[in-house]
């Protein structure tokens, strides 16, 4: 691959001390890139530098993004990984839960890219925005999380358009890995795991790098096949994609998958009526 040398690059990576943070920290380090991280609760075994850093707080993003570009003498790569998932219905009132998905997800990456433009403007330097397959194609029963992403990526799009001429905006669009953003659904009985198919960390990371190195960059990046295909279903046939996940979602009411779980009533309710 025609990309670019990695070594001595400054990188700044949020969400920094998450399974998807971690991982991409340790193989631009790996690769001779300079890192440093952002996490609200750094552990003492992380592989590069975490300052701590609240996404959802003005006054700490400035503080702590202000502290690791000094670290770093500038500014080339800004990965934008930090994130949260929980159970949140579309059909209820949005609460708690829903504006913290929300903060976080697209006002922290926000604050976190507002506060690091001067430095990758004076750089040329490139921004990655780890979105999801969600932000094209939602899921039931997690509707926050759907359209924080979704948003994230409208305002990439925004971004690319004001600050295109000198930095590169590219989103990324994970499935589903195997991490703890899924505890608080499952804990709430909503597990969506018959719903989607779960692939490598590694092939995250790859596409993160991918996005990043490329000699030219790119606008849009799914990790698999799979979800190649599935970004161009959901942007060119809404309708199919649609009827397929509603389809699969019956099937999971049928089962009994979300029978003890509260919030799913109305849903289970319905398709008990629709029979």
């Amino acid at each position: 691959m025609n990309a670019r040398d990695p070594r001595g690059m400054r990188v700044l990576v949020t969400g920094a001390s998450g399974t998807f943070g971690r991982a991409i920290c340790a193989r631009l380090d790996s690769l001779g890139a300079r890192v440093v991280g952002l996490d609200r609760a750094p552990r003492v075994n992380d592989p590069v530098e975490v300052l701590p850093c609240d996404v959802t707080d003005d006054a700490s993003v400035r503080a702590s993004v202000g502290e690791a570009i000094a670290l770093l003498g500038g500014l080339d790569l800004l990965v934008n990984n930090a994130g949260v998932g929980g159970p949140a219905p579309a059909e209820l009132p949005p609460g708690e839960e829903v504006r913290r998905q929300l903060d976080i997800n697209l006002l922290g990456t926000w604050r976190v890219t507002a506060a690091c433009v001067d430095a990758l403007v004076a750089s040329r330097g490139r921004i990655v925005m780890l979105t999801s397959r969600m932000a094209v194609m939602q899921l039931p029963l997690a509707a926050a999380y759907g359209a924080s992403k979704r948003a994230l990526v409208a305002y990439a799009d925004a971004l690319r358009l004001e600050i295109g001429t000198h930095v590169g905006v590219t989103c990324v669009y994970p499935s589903a890995v195997r991490s703890p953003i899924h505890d608080s659904t499952a804990a709430a009985g909503l597990s969506l795991e018959g719903m989607s198919r779960y692939e490598p960390l590694d092939g995250v990371v790859d596409t993160v790098l991918r996005a990043a190195l490329s000699r030219r960059p790119r606008r849009d990046l799914p990790t698999t096949r799979r979800g190649a295909v599935e970004f161009f279903l959901a942007r060119h046939l809404p309708a199919l994609t649609d009827r397929i996940v509603a389809r699969t979602l019956a099937g999971r009411v049928r089962s009994g998958a979300f029978g003890d779980a509260s919030l799913a009533a109305g849903v289970v309710s319905r398709h008990g009526d629709a029979r």
